[in-house]
C-alpha cells in the first residue's frame, strides 16, 4: 500500500490563505475564461495589454503575505504603541459613545459600508432617507433652511463656505475675515485654499476684535466660531447685521451639540453655518472620518457645494428620494465648477443622523445639559482653587489662566493618563464631553490644586448650579420635531428601523456592483475589524506625538508599501478624498514652479476624456485649463498635445492624464507623452483612479509620472460607505517630496503647501484597512489581483461582444480593467437608452455600471478581481437577457413606449396590483432568470422623476403622505 507523502509544513501553514478569499477566480475558472477570451495564459493576456515599455522591471518590495490571524496580531502590536489617554483637548474632537445598536448594525454592517454613492436612486432609498434625516437634523439645529448631505471635515467645510460666500454676495472684495479664536486647523486649511484663488485672509485676535477689521470695509465674508475654540460664547448677532450692510456674508462654525442649548445662528440671520458631527457617535479616530456639515440661506442653495438629497416622485406618483441639483456639477461644469468635491462622508453622516434618531431631541438636550452642567461645576471648583477663567460664557470648554504652573499642571495630567490643551502662553484649555463623569471632574481638580490644598467635590455643587451659557443666547425654539426623531428610541425600534432602511438598498453584500472607474472590490471583514479598536478609535489627532507612535508606524509602513506600488519617492496620507489628493497634487506642482522662479507657469493641459474633477481641481489652484483632443480610439491625440505643448511652452505647468485611460485602455504612447511635457518644462499628473489595473504590473512613478493621487477607497479596499469615507493620498517623485502637504497646527513643517485636511493624517482611522489588505496579499497577491481584474474585464467584453460592442479597445481587441459597452445604436432601432438598460438591470438584481461616462449613451463595466465566475456569468446572463428583450422591441413585439425596459425598475406592488395594462406579462416584468437561484431583490420605488425633483426642490424630512 502506497503512503501519501506528507505535505511540507510551510504549505500547511498557508501564509497566502487570504489571496483565495480576496480573489474570486480560481485556477479552473481562469482556464475557462482565457479560453473564451482566446488567450493561452494570464501572463500572455496581460503582456499583450500592458505596453512592454512601461512594464515593471522588478517586483514590489512589500513583505510576503501572512494569514488573517497573523496580520491582525501584527497590527494589534502596532496599535498597542498608541497611548489611549483621556482627552480634554477639545479643538473640535471629543469623546463620544457610539450606541451599540448603531455600532453593530451600521458601522460594522456591510449592508451599509459596502454601498456605493446613491447615483441610482431606486436602489438607494434607505441610505438617502438616512441622509435626509442628516440634512433635517442640521437644518433644525442650525436654524438654516437648507443643508447638504455632509462634507469631508470641518476645515474643508469652512473653506467651501468661504468660496460659497464669495460667489453669492454683492461685495467684489477679495478679503475674507476670520476670527482668531476659530479652531487653528480650520484657519490653516482656509489659508491653504485661499492663497491660489487670490483671496486675502485677515485673522483677528478673537471674535470680539472682528468688528475692528469689518470697520475697514472691503471684505466679502466673515467666519467666527460658536462657541469659540477657547470655549467662549460670543454674541455674534451684531456681526450679521454689519456684514449685510457691507454686502458680505457671515459664516459661523457651530457645534451641533451646543446648538441644542444655544440660539441657532439661523435665528440671528447668519448666512452660512458649518461644523462637524463627530461628537454624534463617531470616535475621534486620530482625526477622521467624521461627517462635517454645511448649511446656508435659501438664496444660496443652488451654489451649495457637495451632495444634496432631495424629495421627488416615482413613475407611480409615490414620493422618493434622489440626489438633487449640483450633485455631480464638477463633472458637468468641469473647469467652471465651483468645487471639486465629488464625495462626502456618507457613512459617518448616517451614523450621526441615527445618533439623533436614537436619542431624539430630549436625549440630545439631556446630553448637552449634562456637559454644560459639568462645565459649570468644574469652573466653580477651579474658582475655589483660586484660578481665573478667561471665558466669556461656556458650554463645554474653558480656558484657565495657569501662569508659571502651566507645565506642572499639564505634566500631572499626563502622568495620570489625561491630556489638557495648551492655549496661548500660560493658559490651559479643558474640554468636556458626553463621556465626562463625576470622577473626571474631581481628577481634573487634582491637577490644578496646589500641594496640600483641599479638593472640591462634585456633590457640593449638585444643586443650584446654573450653566455658563449667556442668558440672552439660550435656545427657546424647538428642534427635531419630525416623527423620525421621536419614534425609534427603544433598541428594538431602532434595530428594525435600521434593518428596514438597509433592506431597501443594493450593496456588495447582495451582488456585484460593476461600476467602471469605481473599483467596488471586496472590503474583507478582517480588514474592517481594527477600525473600532480603542487603540485606533479613541485617539485625539492633536495628542502629543509620543502617544501616537502606533499611528506613526502605521503611517510609515503604509507609505513605504504604497511607494513600492506606485514607483514614487514620497507620499502624504493627509488628503481625505480623491478630490483632495488631486488638489494637493496640483498645489505641489504649483509650489515647485514657484520655488524655481517659474510661478508664471499656470497652463494645465487636460484631455477631453478626463474625470470632471481634474479640471475642477485645476481651477481651484488658479490654473488655466486647456483641453486637448482624443482620437477616434479614445486615446490622447498626440499631435494635438504636441501642438498645445508648443503653443503654451513658456507657461505650461502640467498635464493631467488618467492611466489606463478613462476609456479603459492602456495607451501605448504614455512614455512619449511624459517626455514631451517634460521637454517643455511641465510636470505630469497621473490620476490614480484606475490604479487597480496597475499595481504590480506598471508604476506611474517609473514611466514618467511626477504626481498621482490614489483612491484607497477603491484600489486598496477602504469601502465606499455609500459615498464616503475615503482617503486620497498624494504621491510624488523625489524632487517634489519637499512640497508634500504640511500641517502647522500639528507641528509638521510647511514648505509651500499647507494643510489640506483638518487632521494631519486625514481619515486616519480607516488606514488600518489598507494596511491589512497589503499585509495579507503581499507583492505577488497584489499583482495577481491586478491581473485577475484585467482578466475579468476582458472576459465580460468577450462574452458580450455579440450583444453589445465594446467601444474602445487596444489593437489586439483587449481592454484594461474595465470596458465601455456601446448602447448608442439601440436608441435608433428600439428607442432604448443606456439609462433604460441601467434601470432594467435593477430588476435583475444588479447595480448599473457607470452610466454615460465618459461617453454619453454607454455603460462602463468594471468587475474587479473579487467577483466569482458565477457572479460574472450572472451579470452577463442578465445583460444578454436584456438584449433579447430589446430585440423583441426591435421586432415590433412590444411598443417602444411600453416594454420592460421603459417601465423598469418594477416594484413588487406594481406587479401585484389587480389591473395589468402593459404589453408584456407580469413574470417578464419580474425578471427572474431561471439559470440562477440568487435571491430576488425588489426595488422599493419605481423610476424616479429627476426633473420634477429639481423643479420642486425639498431637502429635509416631511411626512411623505403630505408631500405626495
Amino acid at each position: 500500500m502506497l503512503m501519501q507523502s506528507a505535505k511540507p509544513l510551510g504549505e500547511l501553514e498557508n501564509p497566502s490563505e487570504f489571496l483565495a478569499r480576496h480573489i474570486g477566480i480560481d485556477g479552473q475558472d481562469e482556464v475557462h475564461m482565457l479560453g473564451v477570451i482566446g488567450s493561452t495564459s494570464r501572463r500572455e493576456l496581460v503582456d499583450g495589454i500592458v505596453p512592454r515599455s512601461i512594464a515593471r522591471k522588478s517586483a514590489m518590495a512589500i513583505p510576503s503575505p501572512v494569514t488573517e490571524a497573523a496580520a491582525l496580531r501584527q497590527l494589534k502590536a502596532i496599535a498597542s504603541k498608541n497611548k489611549v489617554f483621556k482627552s480634554f483637548i477639545g479643538q473640535g474632537y471629543y469623546g463620544t459613545y457610539t450606541p451599540g445598536v448603531i455600532l453593530r448594525n451600521i458601522l460594522e454592517n456591510p449592508a451599509w459600508y459596502t454601498a456605493y454613492t446613491p447615483y441610482q436612486a431606486e436602489i438607494s432609498q434607505g441610505r438617502m432617507e438616512a441622509l435626509i434625516n442628516f440634512q433635517t437634523m442640521v437644518c433644525d439645529l442650525t436654524g438654516m433652511p437648507i443643508a447638504n448631505a455632509s462634507m469631508l471635515d470641518e476645515a474643508t467645510a469652512a473653506a467651501e463656505a468661504m468660496t460659497l460666500a464669495r460667489r453669492s454676495v454683492k461685495s467684489k472684495s477679495n478679503v475674507f475675515i476670520v476670527a482668531g479664536d476659530c479652531h487653528p486647523q480650520t484657519i490653516e486649511v482656509i489659508q491653504t485654499r485661499a492663497r491660489p484663488l487670490g483671496i486675502e485672509v485677515k485673522v483677528s485676535t478673537a471674535a470680539v476684535t472682528v468688528p475692528q477689521l469689518m470697520a475697514q470695509g472691503n471684505y466679502f465674508g466673515v467666519l467666527a466660531q460658536y462657541p469659540a475654540t477657547t470655549g467662549s460664547i460670543h454674541d455674534l448677532r451684531p456681526l450679521a447685521g454689519q456684514a449685510h450692510i457691507d454686502g458680505a456674508a457671515l459664516c459661523v462654525a457651530a457645534d451641533l451639540l451646543a446648538l441644542t442649548l444655544l440660539t441657532p445662528p439661523g435665528e440671528w440671520d447668519a448666512d452660512i453655518v458649518l461644523g462637524n458631527t463627530q461628537r454624534f457617535g463617531m470616535p475621534m479616530g486620530n482625526g477622521g472620518p467624521h461627517a462635517a456639515y454645511l448649511a446656508c440661506r435659501d438664496e444660496f442653495k443652488r451654489s451649495l457645494p457637495g451632495r444634496l438629497v432631495g424629495v421627488s416622485v416615482d413613475v407611480h406618483g409615490n414620493p422618493t428620494y434622489r440626489l438633487a441639483l449640483q450633485t455631480r456639477e464638477q463633472h458637468i461644469r468641469r473647469e467652471k465648477a465651483t468645487s471639486n468635491i465629488c464625495t462626502a462622508q456618507v457613512l459617518p453622516a448616517v451614523i450621526a443622523s441615527m445618533y439623533a434618531v436614537y436619542h431624539g431631541p430630549q436625549g440630545l438636550k439631556r446630553i448637552a445639559e449634562r456637559v454644560a452642567t459639568y462645565t459649570a461645576i468644574f469652573v466653580r471648583g477651579l474658582q475655589e482653587l483660586g484660578y481665573e477663567i478667561t471665558n466669556a460664557g461656556a458650554f463645554d470648554s474653558v480656558t484657565v489662566k495657569t501662569g508659571d504652573a502651566t507645565d506642572l499642571i499639564a505634566g500631572r495630567a499626563r502622568s495620570a493618563g489625561a491630556n489638557l490643551r495648551f492655549r496661548l502662553k500660560n493658559h490651559l484649555g479643558v474640554s468636556l464631553d458626553e463621556t465626562t463623569s463625576r470622577s473626571d471632574i474631581e481628577l481634573l481638580w487634582s491637577f490644578f490644586a496646589a500641594d496640600g490644598q483641599t479638593l472640591p467635590v462634585v456633590s457640593a455643587f449638585e444643586r443650584g448650579v446654573e450653566s455658563l451659557i449667556p442668558a440672552d443666547l439660550r435656545r427657546s425654539s424647538p428642534f427635531l420635531s419630525h416623527p423620525v426623531f421621536n419614534t425609534h428610541h427603544s433598541e428594538t425600534g431602532m434595530l428594525r428601523y435600521i434593518r428596514m432602511l438597509s433592506d431597501k438598498d443594493l450593496a456588495l453584500d447582495r451582488s456585484m456592483i460593476p461600476l467602471g472607474s469605481c473599483t467596488m472590490k471586496l472590503n474583507a471583514t478582517s480588514e474592517m475589524i481594527p477600525i473600532t479598536w480603542p487603540e485606533f478609535a479613541n485617539i485625539h489627532p492633536f495628542a502629543p506625538a509620543d502617544q501616537l507612535r502606533g499611528y506613526a508606524e502605521l503611517d510609515q509602513q503604509l507609505r513605504d508599501w504604497l511607494c513600492q506600488a506606485t514607483g514614487y519617492a514620497g507620499i502624504s496620507l493627509q488628503p481625505n478624498a480623491g478630490s483632495q489628493g488631486e488638489y494637493a497634487g496640483l498645489l505641489i506642482i504649483k509650489a515647485f514652479h514657484e520655488a524655481q522662479g517659474q510661478g508664471h507657469r499656470n497652463i494645465c493641459l487636460i484631455p477631453s476624456s478626463a474625470h470632471g474633477t481634474n479640471p475642477a481641481s485645476a481651477q481651484m489652484v488658479g490654473m488655466t485649463v486647456v483641453v486637448t483632443a482624443c482620437d477616434a480610439q479614445g486615446n490622447v491625440d498626440m499631435a494635438d498635445l504636441k501642438a498645445k505643448c508648443e503653443q503654451h511652452s513658456e507657461k505650461l505647468a502640467c498635464v493631467m492624464i488618467t492611466y489606463p485611460s478613462t476609456h479603459g485602455v492602456f495607451e501605448t504612447h504614455v512614455k512619449e507623452l511624459c517626455q514631451m511635457v517634460h521637454a517643455h518644462g511641465g510636470r505630469v499628473y497621473v490620476d490614480g483612479a484606475n490604479m487597480n489595473a496597475l499595481v504590480g504590473v506598471a508604476a506611474p512613478g517609473e514611466f514618467g509620472g511626477d504626481v498621482s493621487h490614489l483612491n484607497l477607497h477603491k484600489t486598496f479596499c477602504i469601502p465606499h460607505g455609500g459615498g464616503g469615507p475615503g482617503v486620497g493620498p498624494v504621491c510624488v517623485v523625489a524632487d517634489l517630496v519637499p512640497y508634500l502637504p504640511g500641517h502647522a497646527t500639528a507641528g509638521l513643517p510647511v514648505n509651500g503647501v499647507g494643510a489640506i485636511s483638518a487632521a494631519p493624517l486625514g481619515n486616519a482611522a480607516v488606514l488600518p484597512i489598507s494596511w491589512m489588505y497589503c499585509r495579507m496579499m503581499g507583492p505577488e497577491g497584489l499583482q495577481q489581483a491586478t491581473e485577475v481584474a484585467i482578466l475579468s474585464a476582458n472576459y465580460i467584453s468577450a462574452r458580450l461582444k455579440d450583444h453589445y460592442p465594446t467601444l474602445y479597445a487596444s489593437e489586439n481587441g483587449h481592454v484594461a480593467h474595465e470596458c465601455i459597452l456601446d448602447l448608442r445604436p439601440l436608441k435608433e432601432t428600439s428607442g432604448v437608452t443606456a439609462e433604460d438598460v441601467a434601470k432594467r438591470l435593477i430588476d435583475y438584481g444588479f447595480h448599473a455600471p457607470t452610466l454615460s461616462f465618459p461617453v454619453a449613451g454607454t455603460l462602463m463595466v468594471e468587475p474587479t478581481e473579487s467577483e466569482t465566475l458565477d457572479e460574472l456569468d450572472r451579470f452577463i446572463d442578465a445583460m444578454i437577457a436584456i438584449r433579447q428583450e430589446i430585440r423583441r422591441i426591435e421586432q415590433g413585439e412590444w411598443p417602444q413606449d411600453d416594454n420592460p425596459l421603459k417601465a423598469a425598475p418594477h416594484t413588487a406592488a406594481s406587479l401585484l396590483k389587480g389591473e395589468w395594462k402593459h404589453a408584456y406579462t407580469r413574470d417578464v416584468g419580474a425578471a427572474i432568470l431561471s439559470t440562477t437561484q440568487h435571491a430576488k431583490y425588489w426595488p422599493p420605488v419605481g423610476r424616479v422623476d429627476n426633473v420634477y425633483g429639481d423643479r420642486n426642490l425639498f431637502c429635509s424630512c416631511v411626512p411623505m403622505s403630505d408631500y405626495a
